[in-house]
């Protein structure tokens, strides 16, 4: 029985037709994944079957109940949907059972809505406690206070945007196993994700989006990860040859290394290699990034640190520290490298340094002009990334450089990073991706608690994942 039906789902923004006669269902006991690149139109749709847009055309029907849109994400609840973002929704100042009664609506508060929070945790077997201040969860309990807030108000329909991309192997098994435990009750789910070992793992049919028309839906067993690719990409997606380059000089040094309460860490990084960082969030990753950046020391408790300069940084979030959304390219640009700035500012040079910069690395815009919050978010990475490599670092630090892209422009800042290495840069970098790190890294550092372990060479994914959550012996 179907559970949800999108029928011919037609939405424009502008001149962008973003979706364009989209069909679309799940059946009780289904997970059924959603793919396509940044911009295909995955979260418009499921933003319209959830009431956050009303499409231009088509109907939406949720069980009996048959509308051309929910009215509201309230209305889109009663109905039987819940939605777990791609960002926490959650209220880090309130309870974990003050924030599942106020995402469901109840009109309880205090003991019995706590309660009732514990019961609607416990169906779901969830290590959480209704009393606890969500502040003091790890990323790990928030995002499954995500879901259970979705479920709270007895959701049949869970609808997932990228639910795992802060999660470590073995936390995103037991996620998939949760889905697939509520599918498996009578419930139905939609899984948005960019991650193919996720659809195979977890999925019974799959869709896929381009440029907001669908390419591509069936049962999962009919696919394979190249054929999803074609459909999502229109084409084979070329494979870059990795490039390693012999280490060089050492030019990023800790002796002794503390960071907060974590034994002492020494370690060394050389030109011309990329050394990844495998860690869950929250375990001084990003302090130990900031502090080799020379963005902020102040995680550091002891010890030595000896960077050889220049240094250029990538920030994990583009939007809030990387750009300023309603500067233009060439603003932006300037104000990232303000060492060579003047007083008196020749802004036809700027634009001209601007422009070549775009051409360079592929930062598709209509000109140096523009704003930067006009541009995808794969532009806007790749026009970070040229900022950085434009002061011509010896170090170059990137905090989750693909985070939120696409397949195409994943590989584009792959394929940069790696040419920077082969240039004699030192690359250290984090991926909240594991699979990311042990791709790209040349080297895999571990970080717990505040610790840093170097992997060895060869060490398994598993491997890396059970020493990302503290296992051991494994």
């Amino acid at each position: 029985m179907t559970l949800l039906a999108l029928r011919e789902i037609s939405k424009r923004f502008g001149a962008t037709q973003a979706l364009d006669r989209v069909n679309f269902d799940v059946a009780v006991g289904e997970v059924h994944a959603l793919l396509g690149e940044n911009g295909a139109g995955k979260s418009t749709l499921m933003h319209i079957a959830y009431g956050l847009l009303r499409a231009d055309q088509g109907t939406v029907q949720a069980g009996a109940t048959a509308t051309s849109g929910f009215a509201s994400p309230r209305a889109a609840r009663a109905a039987g949907l819940g939605m777990v973002h791609q960002h926490f929704t959650s209220i880090p100042a309130l309870s974990v059972g003050e924030n599942i009664a106020l995402a469901a609506g109840w009109r309880e508060t205090g003991a019995r809505a706590e309660r009732r929070a514990a019961e609607a945790i416990a169906r779901l077997a969830l290590p959480l406690d209704p009393a606890v201040l969500v502040t003091s969860l790890s990323v790990q309990l928030r995002q499954r206070l995500e879901i259970v807030m979705a479920l709270a108000a007895n959701a049949r329909i869970l609808l997932l945007d990228e639910p795992s991309a802060v999660l470590a192997p073995p936390e995103v098994r037991e996620l998939l196993r949760t889905v697939r435990g509520f599918a498996n009750a009578g419930g139905a789910v939609v899984l948005i994700t960019h991650k193919l070992d996720e659809v195979f793992a977890a999925a019974d049919r799959v869709t896929v989006l381009r440029r907001g028309v669908v390419t591509r839906t069936g049962p999962m067993a009919n696919e394979t990860a190249d054929s999803l690719a074609r459909a999502m990409l229109g084409n084979e997606l070329p494979r870059a040859p990795r490039q390693r380059s012999t280490p060089g000089d050492v030019v990023v040094q800790a002796r002794e290394l503390r960071l907060g309460d974590a034994p002492p860490a020494t370690f060394a990084v050389r030109s011309g290699e990329i050394v990844g960082i495998a860690a869950v969030d929250g375990n001084g990753q990003r302090a130990l990034l900031r502090a080799v950046a020379g963005v902020n020391s102040d995680g550091i408790a002891g010890g030595a640190l000896d960077v050889n300069s220049p240094v250029a940084f990538i920030p994990e979030d583009r939007t809030l520290e990387g750009l300023i959304a309603d500067f233009s390219l060439t603003e932006n640009v300037l104000l990232g490298l303000q060492d060579d700035a003047t007083r008196w500012l020749d802004w036809a040079a700027r634009r001209e340094r601007t422009t070549a910069l775009m051409a360079e690395f592929d930062v598709r815009a209509p000109s140096a002009d523009v704003a930067a919050a006009t541009l995808s978010g794969g532009n806007q990475q790749k026009l970070i990334l040229a900022r950085a490599l434009a002061r011509a670092p010896r170090v170059l630090v990137a905090e989750d450089p693909t985070r939120g892209l696409d397949i195409r422009a994943t590989q584009a800042i792959h394929e940069r990073l790696r040419a920077a290495a082969a240039q004699g840069v030192a690359v250290l970098m984090h991926s909240s991706d594991l699979d990311e790190v042990l791709e790209l890294a040349d080297r895999v550092f571990v970080m717990t608690n505040g610790s840093v372990r170097e992997m060895p060479q060869h060490a398994s994914r598993d491997a890396v994942g059970d020493a990302m959550v503290g296992r051991t012996g494994t």
